[in-house]
């Protein structure tokens, strides 16, 4: 028998988090039917298709890798391994929505809008992003949040997936 853990991670509840994401979305989808769904991968692209999805946008929906553009390698421990992005549609003069999972210090925002870019100039790009956790070092804005956390910087917020979505606070 093992012992049970005595700090079990926290968890939240993935689906009110993205029923509030399509709520604070649906105006703007609604101001813009014709506008482009992007997720950051890996997590932001699991929410953007649920969101897709869930929304019928006729734009297909893209993915961003953001591999190449990451300033944080050696902050965060990751070894670059620069995928391929893929936007189908043409972004230029559209609205963009880009989804990410967790939004902390928004340098993964930065790191996402330098990729975007390289597939032409969107009239606007709104940010969609399933947590906002606070204590930006960037200054980036959520426009659609579907969970509002204010957690220590030594604590982790992670989406874990596809299938089961889930939040966990490490």
């Amino acid at each position: 028998m093992t012992p049970a853990d005595p700090n079990p991670p926290q968890t939240f509840d993935v689906d009110a988090a993205l029923a509030a994401l399509e709520s604070a979305l649906a105006p703007l989808i609604a101001a813009d039917p014709e506008a482009v769904m992007v997720g950051v991968e890996t997590g932001g692209a699991w929410i953007a298709e649920r969101l897709h999805a869930h929304f019928g946008l006729a734009a297909p929906l893209g993915t961003l890798n953001i591999s190449f553009y990451r300033d944080d390698f050696s902050t965060i421990g990751l070894h670059p391994s620069v995928g391929p992005s893929r936007i189908d549609a043409d972004i230029d003069g559209k609205t963009v929505i880009l989804v990410d999972d967790v939004l902390y210090t928004g340098r993964t925002v930065r790191a996402a809008l330098n990729e975007l870019f390289d597939y032409g100039r969107p009239a606007a790009v709104k940010l969609a992003v399933l947590v906002d956790r606070g204590a930006r070092e960037l200054p980036f804005a959520p426009d659609a949040v579907g969970l509002q956390l204010d957690i220590a910087r030594g604590e982790r917020i992670k989406l874990t997936g596809p299938e089961p979505l889930r939040l966990i606070m490490q």
